[in-house]
């Protein structure tokens, strides 16, 4: 009887941990977006193609680790969440209707988790290559892609958290 007790506590208490685990791994990706592009690659631009490039290669090697690390949690995190409500809702013998808010969210993260991975197995594919060749141009070329498509899914981050927080 006691556990009966404590399990509505409990669920709360995972949900909050799953959700701070959800916002905590977005503040890495977006946090990590904002620096890499209005503050590293500012200051880089100040070095000789050589540095630059092994500079934002080594940067973008360890980044693009945690943000692969972030993007799962986000999307474990964001699926448990969204069953969590499917679930109650069918357990009260409602209809699951997702939240506009969430079917937004949802939906942009996806396109963004997309684009995570052409900008980290294509992209960087290429730095990579130019690295080892020492063709720095080409890293300067590559470099150039992923700040085109880092600058998209900086931009989707952030209607995401402003759409996010107005809605609620």
């Amino acid at each position: 009887m006691e556990g009966d007790a404590r399990q509505p506590e409990t669920q709360a208490m995972i949900y909050a941990t799953l959700k701070l685990v959800h916002v905590l791994a977005i503040i890495v990706w977006v946090g990590g977006m904002v620096f890499a592009h209005f503050f590293l690659r500012p200051a880089a631009m100040q070095l000789e193609p050589p540095l630059r490039v092994r500079l934002m290669y080594a940067t973008l090697q360890r980044f693009f680790a945690a943000v692969l690390v972030a993007v799962l949690l986000v999307l474990v995190t964001g699926l448990w969440m969204i069953a969590r409500l499917a679930r109650e809702s069918a357990q009260a013998g409602l209809a699951f209707n997702m939240p506009l808010d969430w079917t937004i969210m949802a939906t942009l993260g996806l396109v963004m988790m997309a684009i995570f991975g052409h900008i980290r197995f294509a992209l960087f594919k290429r730095l990579s290559r130019a690295v080892l060749a020492s063709d720095w141009p080409a890293g300067g070329a590559a470099l150039a892609s992923i700040r085109t498509w880092v600058g998209i899914n900086l931009g989707l981050g952030l209607v995401i958290i402003v759409f996010t927080l107005m809605m609620a």
